[in-house]
């Protein structure tokens, strides 16, 4: 079926922006070009793609299905026009890597400046958000290189995936609020005390509710946070016992906070850099999962 591409770029918009008048503005064309080519595309699919009423826009189910499809080849068809331009006017590129405010800061920082000293000329573009988020980023080609928490139910069979590090999670307290006994705890014991951890929709967050499931507990967190690092300043001030990567620990170096030993044996989890194995990677991107991958 030989479809005008201006047709799917116009669907494109509309449906990420569910707004005639959004996708006019961001395309510079008039609402009534939109409109017309969203009747044009539909007629050409004979499908119904969008629900239209005086107030709003909705997707079908069928254009629910075509924008899954297209998402990704727009941002395909974007990224290669942008390195060609800057290629070609600046003599630059760029590297797109999505990883955690966490594993940017606890982990890759030094990466980074590696890369930066071999590509100085190569612009570095980090996109936080959560594993989650970052495989979904990377499943629609909004990013070259993802560095995400495994396990992670959002990666997909088409990524190339390798480990990077393996590491553990633990329980850290700060005594001087907490009389916190010196033999290991139980998980059922631990319930006995305010748990600060990350917000749901976070691998981590799955991860140890999943845990405590499997040992027939309901956990139910005091506090929830999208920072480490704010979870270790809350468990410096007392507000409980926070859950953290044992990297976040090792290197935040607080004498006021001890880990807490466990009966049970936590997991080992385990950072991954993953990309899209039907994309060739430049020559810097291959070069700093080589280095992420490095064995030391």
């Amino acid at each position: 079926m030989d479809i005008n591409y201006e047709l799917y770029k116009v669907f494109y918009y509309v449906a990420k922006t569910l707004s005639f008048s959004e996708a006019a503005a961001s395309l510079y064309i008039s609402q009534s070009a939109v409109s017309q080519s969203i009747k044009v595309l539909e007629g050409n699919l004979n499908q119904t793609l969008f629900l239209r009423s005086t107030k709003k826009v909705s997707l079908t189910k069928e254009g629910e299905l075509l924008f899954k499809h297209i998402e990704p080849a727009i941002n395909l068809i974007s990224r290669g026009e942008n390195q060609l331009l800057e290629a070609s006017s600046l003599g630059e590129s760029q590297l797109r890597l999505g990883a955690s405010d966490t594993i940017c800061r606890y982990y890759l920082v030094p990466f980074l400046e590696d890369f930066h000293r071999k590509y100085p000329k190569i612009h570095i573009k980090v996109t936080n958000g959560t594993s989650f988020q970052c495989a979904k980023m990377l499943e629609n080609n909004e990013v070259d290189i993802i560095v995400t928490n495994s396990p992670n139910s959002s990666l997909i069979n088409s990524m190339h995936i390798e480990t990077v590090l393996e590491f553990n999670d633990i329980f850290i307290v700060n005594k001087d609020f907490f009389d916190v006994k010196e033999e290991p705890l139980s998980l059922e014991e631990l319930l006995t005390y305010p748990i600060l951890m990350l917000t749901k929709h976070s691998t981590t967050s799955e991860f140890l509710h999943t845990l405590f499931l499997q040992h027939s507990l309901d956990l139910v967190p005091a506090v929830e946070l999208s920072s480490n690092d704010l979870l270790i300043d809350l468990a410096k001030i007392g507000l409980g016992i926070a859950f953290i990567p044992d990297f976040c620990y090792r290197k935040d170096g607080s004498e006021r906070l001890t880990p807490i030993a466990l009966e049970e044996t936590l997991p080992t989890r385990r950072l991954v850099a993953a990309y899209n194995e039907n994309i060739p990677l430049s020559n810097a991107a291959r070069y700093l999962i080589e280095q992420l991958t490095m064995v030391p």
